[in-house]
């Protein structure tokens, strides 16, 4: 039985998983590195700097103590991306030899190109790994509203306890042994929603919105097969589902960025307002690479890697997308 649940993270999702697993009766210890989240939590019994508003159980206790939340049954890695390799590693000599770490962070390290379970294998290659995904806003699944996610695992086993552990009426996880798979599309869905975004904010209207998640999940599909993963998988809730919702509501920090990008505004004066990360920004670049890398093609996340990272003009890289030759609809 998994009782105690570690949360590496203080931010928006690492705040509702605590939230969510102390709904499930687990004992929740939540790491965060703001003193005043720490505080806050403790002693209040809410995070003001990235969940405000939001009351939390009283039995969640916060730490600024990377081991004393290590000390756990499984342990939750909600840390941005691209710090995900320097947490685990400080994670891994904190945690036991068979506790189960839980990727529920959404990229791909830059410099590396490697999903999260591969950046880990690195740093832990004994650890027991698994990935939860899919289309879930913090703040709804803080407030305790039904979410639906996949958790994915090699092994069956802990899969279970671990869906044992953290499912309840309210957040209901399906499981899955294509860990890769489950990656891929929450990685590259933050990348779509950006582009979703500037499709709101330039008023291109409805068709093009649905043309754009549509066309999407084909370049997700594409990804998730040559990496490894599964299609099935990416048309559930880690892939179709996840995309979905990130591209249908400024609620998602990735669309919401894209909207600003597409009413005309500059990326840095966007990013300078922020305090919170859009991983669609990190994630473009390393996604470009990957479709490089395996010959795949991906106009729609290559042309945010231009707007995002090359300074391209929005208007230029809609202009190009609108007249590429027609072809017959495949993934």
């Amino acid at each position: 039985m998994m009782q105690k649940i570690g949360v590496i993270g203080g931010g928006a999702w690492g705040t509702a998983l605590a939230a969510t697993a102390a709904t499930a009766g687990r004992d929740v210890v939540i790491w965060a590195r703001e003193a005043d989240v720490v505080g806050a939590i403790n002693d209040r019994h809410v995070n003001d700097v990235f969940l405000p508003d939001i009351p939390l159980d009283p039995a969640i206790r916060a730490t600024r103590d990377l081991p004393e939340a290590s000390d756990a049954d499984a342990i939750l890695l909600v840390s941005p991306a691209q710090h995900l390799r320097e947490v685990g590693k400080q994670v891994v000599e904190a945690a036991g030899p068979v506790t189960p770490l839980v990727i529920c962070s959404k990229g791909i390290e830059q410099n590396t190109l490697m999903v999260m379970s591969e950046v880990l294998s690195d740093v832990a290659p004994r650890q027991p790994l698994a990935v939860l995904s899919g289309p879930t806003f913090a703040s709804e699944v803080a407030r305790n509203l039904p979410s639906a996610v996949t958790l994915a695992a090699d092994d069956k086993g802990i899969g279970n306890a671990l869906v044992e552990a953290l499912g309840h009426s309210r957040f209901r996880p399906y499981q899955s042994h294509d860990v890769v798979g489950a990656q891929v599309g929450g990685a590259v869905k933050n990348v779509l929603a950006i582009a979703a975004g500037i499709v709101a904010g330039a008023r291109l209207g409805s068709n093009a919105a649905a043309a754009l998640i549509t066309r999407g999940l084909a370049e997700m599909v594409r990804l998730g097969l040559a990496l490894g993963g599964e299609r099935e998988t990416m048309m559930g809730l880690s892939g179709l589902g996840d995309l979905v919702l990130t591209c249908s509501s400024t609620q998602s920090r990735n669309m919401s960025l894209g909207k600003a990008l597409g009413e005309g505004r500059d990326l840095g004066d966007i990013l300078g307002e922020r305090n919170s990360v859009a991983e669609g920004v990190f994630s473009a670049s390393a996604v470009a690479a990957l479709a490089e890398k395996h010959s795949i093609e991906m106009p729609i996340c290559t042309a945010m890697d231009r707007v995002l990272n090359q300074g391209a003009m929005v208007s230029a890289e809609i202009d190009a997308l609108l007249s590429r030759p027609f072809r017959t609809e495949t993934l």
